[in-house]
């Protein structure tokens, strides 16, 4: 099994353990890049009202709703889980501005019928997918000048820290109640990061480590905002 399918394989099961427990998630009062509710918000998008924006890994389905409602963006939102995909249709499907696609994120990039986006984000979506298949399907997608902004790990829970050469390891996906499953990411330097976005045609504008706010706990994220050349 590929490191796609089996992250899709993880990513369903890990749905479908939440829809079994009917897990209830409170409405965003902010786009957080991390996950500690501090740091930068949805400013960092720039303004969205009316603009052709494409969420990639949406899971629950929060955050697409909520930059439709409150920042009146016109959002694509393309998540590769079957059952994260009917949690979020479950919930907001019928949000005004909110289009959710149930994909691989790759293939529907490459679709003929995709759209060209002035916005493409993704909260810790990216570190699933190969980056080299991602950022070559998705350049031809942003409208030169558009945005790219994402989120991936840098240091997990354990206090490792991120590859210099273009690899995907195991990662633990914890699920609420007991248990883990087993997903493989791609959690890279931010100068391999740079690297590879700068080679599919993006220019690189910030890169923000976003770190804990307890000082015991090792998890850091980066968070990246380019634009298409």
């Amino acid at each position: 099994m590929d490191d796609a399918a089996r992250n899709e394989q993880a990513w369903t099961a890990y749905g479908k353990h939440h829809l079994e427990r009917g897990t209830h998630l409170s409405e965003p009062e902010r786009l957080d890049w991390g996950f500690w509710g501090t740091g930068p918000g949805a400013e960092v998008l720039g303004d969205l009202a009316g603009k052709r924006t494409l969420d990639i890994g949406p899971g629950t389905g929060r955050y697409p709703a909520y930059l439709a409602r409150t920042h009146e963006a016109v959002v694509d939102a393309v998540e590769a889980s079957p059952t994260q995909y009917l949690r979020a249709t479950a919930r907001y499907r019928d949000v005004p501005g909110v289009r959710f696609v149930q994909a691989d994120a790759v293939d529907f990039l490459r679709r003929e019928t995709t759209p060209v986006y002035d916005v493409a984000y993704s909260v810790h979506g990216l570190g699933y997918i190969d980056p080299h298949q991602f950022l070559d399907a998705l350049a031809p997608r942003v409208r030169e000048g558009g945005s790219l902004v994402f989120s991936v790990l840098h240091t997990n829970s354990d206090g490792v820290g991120p590859e210099v050469t273009l690899v995907p390891r195991d990662e633990t996906l914890p699920l609420a109640g007991g248990g883990e499953l087993t997903v493989r990411m791609w959690v890279l330097s931010p100068v391999l990061w740079e690297d590879l976005l700068v080679e599919a045609g993006f220019l690189v504008d910030h890169i923000t480590v976003l770190q804990a706010p307890e000082p015991s706990n090792p998890v850091a994220c980066t968070l990246f905002a380019a634009r298409r050349r």
